[in-house]
């Protein structure tokens, strides 16, 4: 693609201001985080800010550039949308009895031996049924926390189980967003796209359960673990609100909307609905007007308990305001990055390095891990290398499903990892946890695009357009 191409009234970027923009909005991120150990906003703000005036400086006039944030801001008002409503739906469940009540039973079953382990399995069920990570988070996320915090489990290790479950169904499910976005980017289907992903995901998937069990049994000694604080959270639980079976209804709820293709914000209004009608039964304090109040501000309480108030103050549109914020920001730079090609000039002359089909599939990955960073919406990681990297998959003889597969591998799993992206903020705002934390532990979402890569170079995660992966045609070479 020639440097010097006309776009709009900007021309095409050359290399080094490309790579000026990332690097500054590295380093200004880097420092405000690091060194200073402010939020996000402002750091990514002034990278904003940087990319804009590059974008002057490449010709771009500014009702152009100012275009080109709005409609980053665009690409990214489904996730505002779905933050704001789980948001509603936290602080409706809390205090309507359905989050305590999750705990509560949770920590009446539940054992620190097979702790972690069952919160794996558990929100990989739930994530497969209803195709969302965020919705798992919001719900059976925020009450494994209370439980892990009850039985005295690490809440880094715990957040880490939350994550590799739900982030196994999402990337899984064909009800998800993602699953269904990657194939139709690299051009194939998607019951094709999930077949292919089975074994490198089913490989990564085992790893991480055997990780958790090891970790369950030798962190609590084969569960021989003081469980007094959890018998302290039931019974301040049990005293604070009618606990009933019935109160688990809302989440079965939303499990089976989403499961019936009803999409994501509609099935998670349902849960607020029945989560408001069966906490109007079930507690006395709990009216329309205490619903609507603990949706906007969220549910408060003073027990004299520290882990009490810690794990039930939370919820309501409020305390999604940061998430929603930093995703707007996010997208403005995004915004800019993409409509004036800064990122794509990059891209471009690292493709020159990818001259095999392991090679090519390892900078698939990395630009999604890029692209989670630099244009930070977990959608936008799939879309760009997506659209850039279909061609050159078609040119070395690849099937399509490489490619699905490299998206969904990298793009997908990885958002969770970076602070500043909407699903890292999202995280942390849900889970009450930030991102040093629950990073190590959150095996699936790392060890995934690793083992991509490395299946790649053995010819695992690699095929022809017949759909023959190149391992099994080497060794019929050989024969």
């Amino acid at each position: 693609m020639s440097e010097n191409k006309k776009t709009s009234s900007g021309r095409m970027p050359k290399l080094w201001e490309a790579l000026i923009t990332l690097v500054l909005m590295v380093v200004v991120i880097g420092v405000g985080i690091i060194k200073f150990e402010v939020d996000p906003h402002v750091p990514m703000f002034i990278g904003t800010i940087i990319a804009a005036c590059m974008a002057l400086y490449l010709g771009y006039k500014w009702e152009e550039i100012e275009k080109s944030m709005l409609d980053g801001i665009y690409r990214a008002l489904q996730s505002c949308c779905i933050l704001i409503i789980i948001g509603v739906l936290i602080g409706v469940w809390l205090d309507a009895g359905v989050v305590p009540a999750m705990i509560y039973y949770g920590l009446k079953i539940l054992h620190p031996a097979i702790f972690f382990i069952a919160v794996v399995l558990i929100c990989s069920i739930t994530s497969l049924a209803t195709g969302s990570s965020w919705g798992t988070m919001g719900t059976m996320g925020v009450a494994f926390m209370g439980i892990g915090l009850g039985l005295g489990m690490d809440l880094g290790m715990t957040a880490g189980a939350i994550l590799s479950g739900a982030y196994f169904g999402d990337k899984m499910s064909p009800l998800s967003d993602t699953t269904n976005l990657a194939p139709a980017m690299a051009g194939t289907d998607v019951m094709t796209h999930v077949k292919f992903m089975m074994l490198p995901t089913g490989i990564v998937y085992a790893i991480t359960l055997v990780f958790f069990g090891i970790l369950g049994m030798v962190q609590y000694h084969g569960g021989n673990a003081d469980m007094s604080k959890a018998v302290e959270i039931s019974t301040a639980l049990d005293s604070m609100f009618n606990i009933n079976p019935l109160l688990l209804l809302p989440p079965v709820i939303v499990i089976a909307a989403v499961a019936l293709k009803v999409p994501a914000i509609p099935g998670i209004t349902l849960g607020i609905i029945a989560g408001g009608i069966i906490g109007m039964i079930f507690q006395s304090e709990c009216t329309l007007g205490s619903l609507m109040s603990v949706g906007m501000s969220g549910f408060s309480c003073e027990t004299g308990i520290f882990e009490i108030d810690e794990l039930l103050n939370r919820g309501g549109i409020e305390s999604m305001m940061f998430s929603v914020s930093m995703a707007m920001i996010a997208m403005m730079f995004g915004g800019i990055m993409e409509d004036t090609h800064q990122l794509e000039v990059v891209v471009n002359q690292l493709k020159k390095l990818a001259k095999t089909p392991a090679s090519l599939v390892t900078l698939t990955e990395l630009t999604c891990v890029a692209s989670n960073a630099i244009m930070p919406e977990q959608y936008i990681s799939i879309i760009m290398p997506g659209r850039m990297y279909a061609e050159e998959y078609q040119n070395q003889g690849l099937h399509p499903k490489c490619l699905s597969n490299a998206l969904e591998s990298a793009g997908t799993v990885t958002s969770a990892l970076i602070p500043w992206n909407t699903c890292g903020v999202f995280i942390s705002t849900t889970l009450g946890i930030e991102l040093v934390m629950y990073a190590p532990w959150a095996v699936f979402n790392w060890l995934m695009p690793i083992a991509v890569i490395v299946m790649a170079f053995m010819g695992i995660t690699v095929c022809d357009m017949d759909g023959v992966r190149l391992n099994k045609k080497k060794k019929a070479a050989k024969v």
